[in-house]
């Protein structure tokens, strides 16, 4: 018996095509999935990451607005420059306004922290022995700054803020914040004159300083060259 090869039927076109089409199908809804999940994510983050970025941006505005910009200390003389660190923190621990701590160490020593006066005042910010505790020494700068200061902060408390008035209440006595200024003593109205000065100065940025030279001519230079030689002798340097 004779044999015969039968050639392979092939595909037909309608059954290719099906094929295809599975395959595109199965292609198709993973990336389809992906989509539809990405879509949700999107949104989730739309709903809550857009309202903290806009919360984020409006931060910085707000904080800048509610801190203003504090005086500049550039207008005192550089024997007081040179406690600027201190004087910081200082003022920090008093609650007072670095200016007005300025204000009164440029007035009382110029940055001597060997300075004295006949009348027993001493140290940086002249302050008189019967605010220092037994066994304290007045030399000191953080002692002198603590006993001064305090008596500086208590002066700024009876005046209701009012700097002016608190300088005279330091220079003075606390008394003096409510008698009327023509009836403060002349040392007091001076040291009122020269410290209003200053602290308008530091206010509007003023350089150089009228305040500070005209208190230099009416005889501060005298103590700010003092306070140089001392800032190489003292024990307590800035």
């Amino acid at each position: 018996m004779a044999l015969t090869t039968t050639a392979p039927r092939r595909p037909t076109s309608n059954a290719t095509s099906r094929s295809a089409r599975g395959s595109l199908i199965l292609l198709l809804v993973p990336l389809l999935l992906g989509l539809m999940l990405l879509t949700a994510l999107l949104q989730v983050w739309r709903s809550l990451a857009l309202p903290l970025l806009a919360q984020l941006e409006q931060r910085p505005a707000t904080r800048a607005a509610a801190v203003p910009a504090p005086p500049s200390l550039a207008v005192f003389h550089p024997q007081v420059l040179r406690w600027s660190g201190h004087i910081q923190a200082w003022s920090d621990r008093a609650g007072l306004p670095p200016v007005l701590v300025a204000t009164v160490m440029q007035i009382e020593s110029c940055g001597d922290p060997l300075a004295g006066s006949p009348a027993g005042a001493a140290g940086l910010f002249q302050v008189m022995p019967y605010h220092f505790a037994p066994g304290e020494e007045p030399l000191d700068p953080e002692t002198n700054a603590r006993r001064g200061l305090d008596y500086l902060a208590g002066a700024l408390h009876l005046a209701q803020g009012n700097r002016v008035l608190a300088l005279a209440g330091y220079n003075g006595g606390h008394s003096q914040i409510a008698r009327p200024p023509a009836e403060w003593p002349a040392e007091t109205q001076r040291y009122v004159r020269w410290g209003a000065g200053l602290l308008d100065d530091a206010a509007s940025d003023r350089l150089p300083s009228p305040g500070l030279i005209a208190w230099l001519a009416a005889g501060g230079e005298w103590l700010c060259q003092q306070a140089a030689v001392n800032s190489g002798l003292a024990l307590f340097t800035p």
